[in-house]
């Protein structure tokens, strides 16, 4: 007889009331005899970025102490793209770079890509796939765990569900509608892609290097760099603490 793959489905999801500021995690895990697990946690100084990261991280370091390192396949639904782009196109040449970027800055959140890259190491020879699922459209596995990172925030404690999915208040064994993240290619011209700069802890995004030099000419605390690509300056957001996707705004 042969033996059938043993499979999980994680929904995971973080939360931070500022950023920085208190934050929450939480991700819930189906398995493929239906049993359901939900996980959560809190910082009380930390970003969104990192209860992002946090949550897909503790479900596979669940997940890897209860299995031998047999082959098992795991689909993740996260709606943070800083982390899908970061577990499956920086992390790994981060750590070849000794966890520098490319721009030669030291990696932010470093301490958790080293341990979902060390987890992700200890579960060698299975298929993990990390989809991306939009936040707040209704998906019930996305919405359980914002719930969960909400809570936690907040400070709440919460009570985790732990037995079958027939019990269980949601149906999460129905495949949520994912959506490909937008191909990213290195600009062939030599000319920068863009310049960013933070003053008073605002970011902005600059067409040239003129308009970033009048916001911080003069400026005490001012921070700018140039961006040669998509790539890199997704790469400088994060290594300020910014999210590379949502936090950044022409100037």
């Amino acid at each position: 007889m042969v033996k059938s793959e043993k499979s999980y489905i994680i929904y995971t999801d973080g939360a931070c009331s500022g950023n920085p500021g208190p934050g929450g995690w939480g991700a819930v895990i189906l398995d493929s005899e239906n049993q359901v697990q939900e996980l959560g946690g809190g910082d009380f100084a930390t970003t969104n970025n990192r209860m992002e990261m946090t949550g897909a991280l503790e479900a596979l370091k669940f997940i890897s102490k209860i299995n031998s390192p047999e082959e098992i396949k795991i689909t993740i639904y996260t709606d943070s793209t800083y982390l899908i782009r970061g577990i499956t196109q920086w992390a790994w040449g981060w750590r070849k770079n000794n966890w520098k970027t490319s721009a030669g800055n030291e990696v932010s959140n470093r301490d958790i890509w080293e341990d979902l890259t060390a987890v992700l190491g200890r579960l060698k020879g299975s298929k993990v796939s990390w989809l991306y699922v939009r936040g707040h459209k209704g998906t019930p596995g996305n919405e359980r765990c914002d719930e969960i990172a909400v809570a936690y925030s907040k400070g709440k404690k919460f009570s985790f569900f732990r037995g079958p999915s027939s019990e269980y208040d949601l149906d999460i064994t129905s495949p949520p509608p994912v959506e490909d993240l937008p191909v990213m290619k290195s600009h062939e011209k030599k000319t920068a892609h863009s310049y960013l700069s933070v003053l008073g802890g605002k970011l902005e995004k600059h067409k040239d290097w003129a308009s970033c030099e009048r916001r911080v000419k003069g400026q005490s605390g001012a921070k700018f760099k140039k961006a040669m690509d998509p790539i890199q300056e997704k790469e400088i957001l994060a290594s300020w603490g910014f999210d590379p996707d949502h936090e950044s705004s022409e100037g």
